[in-house]
């Protein structure tokens, strides 16, 4: 198993010692499947000599809103203002106006609701169909420099060693316990 050299900015919730300094810190840098983090003071991060900041187009653009979502929510809007209106206008306009016959009055209605029900289900069915889209955590990336690097992978192995020492130890045989004369 190697390491990528590819970190991301995190905050932890507790403060622990930066990893050059000790002084107590939150910020915390770690692979993507956090086999390897170190905890890193903000000044540490700004010098080149320990990480680089790699610059992404698509996680420097600002978290928002895209237009097509503004546009959609205005429609939506704007067709639920409308069909206030116009029940509020029916309300009136049947009260004040003189009333046709039954058989009239019904065939509006049913004209009226004909209309009005594909207008319901399209925004509906256009919100269903698109996949809401939920703005991802956007951490920033960082490359540590080389010689830190070798220093982490260094660090790893002699974990990855001791480890092995311990599951390997009770296999191996013993000392011998009598003198040879």
């Amino acid at each position: 198993m190697s390491l990528q050299n590819l970190y991301y900015k995190r905050t932890a919730a507790t403060a622990k010692a930066c990893y050059v300094c000790y002084k107590p810190t939150t910020i915390v840098l770690a692979t993507i499947d956090t086999t390897d983090f170190l905890y890193t003071c903000l000044v540490h991060l700004t010098d080149p000599g320990f990480a680089t900041r790699i610059k992404d187009d698509d996680n420097d653009k600002k978290v928002g809103v895209n237009a097509e979502e503004i546009a959609r929510v205005k429609q939506e809007w704007e067709d639920k203002q409308k069909k206030k209106r116009e029940k509020e206008k029916g309300k009136d306009d049947g009260d004040k106006a003189d009333r046709p016959a039954k058989g009239e009055n019904d065939k509006e209605r049913a004209q009226q609701k004909a209309s009005e029900e594909p207008s319901d289900k399209k925004p509906e069915a256009a919100g269903v169909g698109q996949p809401t889209t939920s703005p991802k955590p956007m951490h920033e990336r960082y490359v540590l420099h080389r010689r830190i690097f070798d220093i982490r992978l260094a660090e790893h192995r002699r974990r990855r060693q001791a480890a092995q020492a311990k599951t390997l130890a009770p296999r191996l045989p013993g000392t011998p316990s009598n003198t040879m004369s």
